[in-house]
């Protein structure tokens, strides 16, 4: 087991490379451009600026391209785990599992050329024994100020295996 570090210090705005310090998540699957404001424990603020090149375009629909709103919902997911992460002293020794959604409302169609605001704030979290802990986040997305999708989110953080898939975090 690697050594204990302290939690990194998030350099404002954040970009592509220290998220990616944090979260598993590599292209086409990470979801977050930028980190613009952050309270640890308390509240993340991150950017998704939405591309006409984004591969689920081809298919979601052509002619009409909209993001598939359960990646909205990932990208949101995503800011939260991010924010457990910070925290966790061996953040590569663990894995957030999105566990449930409640109250899920999308209210605007996100398409090419939009930039989502994805404000998530803790509702609770568990810390439990270092090794798993679970979560509750409220998440909204925004396109020009204008709600786009909200949701109440919930995770586990588990311990990864680094030598076998993830097993069911329950």
């Amino acid at each position: 087991m690697p050594e204990a570090v302290a939690p990194l210090k998030f350099p404002l705005p954040m970009g592509v490379v220290e998220i990616e310090r944090l979260l598993p998540h590599r292209f086409p699957f990470l979801l977050l451009d930028r980190i613009i404001e952050f309270e640890p424990q308390k509240r993340i603020v991150a950017i998704k600026n939405v591309t006409a090149n984004e591969p689920f375009f081809q298919g979601h629909f052509p002619g009409f391209p909209i993001m598939p709103g359960v990646l909205v919902l990932e990208a949101l997911a995503q800011a939260g785990a991010l924010m457990i992460l910070h925290e966790d002293a061996h953040p590569g020794d663990r894995l957030i599992y999105f566990t449930g959604v409640d109250g899920c409302k999308f209210r605007a169609p996100v398409v090419p050329g939009d930039q989502i605001r994805l404000e998530v704030e803790v509702l609770r979290f568990r810390a439990g024994d270092g090794k798993r802990g679970a979560g509750r986040m409220q998440g909204r997305a925004l396109v020009a100020g204008k709600l786009a999708a909200e949701a109440t989110l919930s995770c586990a953080v588990v311990e990864r295996a680094h030598d076998r898939p993830p097993q069911d975090p329950a």
